[in-house]
């Protein structure tokens, strides 16, 4: 059952229950687990701008990483997460993580002091970077299981991957918003980082993985839950 809430430092978001783990899904895109006091997000692909500037695309302005950086150190100061699990494909590819400039790499070092943080292994970044925490493959913390991409089939899974969005109507106009998607087994977040783009709800492979009476909550600053559109 999911229920709006709205917490002491005003972060607006879902509270809703996975496999009896009371989690959070924020109008930033991250997750929160108070219990854990674990603040999940995925698919940052921190130096997009650069990675596409290399293989010779166009040139978009370098502000990705910065942005995306800023938004989270934001969630990790309003919940004071002691764990910061970073759900795969943190980086655009591993020549983007190595290119990362050094006052970025300052910041997450800074982000990353006095707590625990976890790089789980992605399909663009498959390989261990040099930016401190731990890199895993996958993160089991009963009840739920960290990973990048949902298997079919598995209980209590958190993972990203899919960048979901969701397109409905409001106020004679449509919006559309990076979305959780969440059902009784498993839970998709949506894509954190500034420049990523997104997979309707509504694509097969979605539909297939998440239960028919799936949620989707819409990130933003006055989050929306709806069913899932298929």
């Amino acid at each position: 059952m999911l229920a709006l809430f709205k917490d002491e430092q005003s972060m607006n978001g879902y509270a809703f229950t996975l496999a009896g783990a009371q989690l959070q899904a924020l109008g930033s895109g991250a997750l929160w687990w108070a219990q854990e006091s674990l603040l999940c997000v995925s698919d940052l692909h921190l130096g997009k701008s650069e990675r596409i500037a290399r293989r010779g695309g166009a040139t978009l302005p370098p502000y990705d990483t910065r942005d995306t950086l800023t938004r989270l150190a934001a969630d990790i100061a309003r919940t004071q997460a002691r764990t910061v699990v970073c759900l795969g494909d943190s980086f655009d590819d591993l020549g983007a993580a190595e290119a990362l400039p050094e006052e970025e790499r300052l910041w997450v070092a800074r982000l990353q002091a006095g707590r625990r943080w976890v790089w789980i292994e992605g399909n663009h970044d498959p390989g261990p970077v040099d930016l401190g925490g731990s890199h895993l493959a996958e993160l089991p913390l009963s009840p739920l299981f960290f990973r990048h991409i949902a298997l079919p089939g598995a209980s209590g899974e958190v993972s990203g991957h899919f960048h979901p969005k969701v397109s409905v109507a409001a106020r004679s106009r449509r919006i559309t918003r990076p979305a959780f998607l969440i059902d009784s087994d498993r839970l998709i977040l949506p894509a954190y980082g500034t420049y990523t783009g997104g997979l309707d709800s509504r694509s097969p492979v979605l539909a297939q993985l998440m239960r028919p009476e799936a949620k989707a909550v819409l990130t933003g600053k006055s989050p929306v839950v709806v069913p899932m559109p298929r």
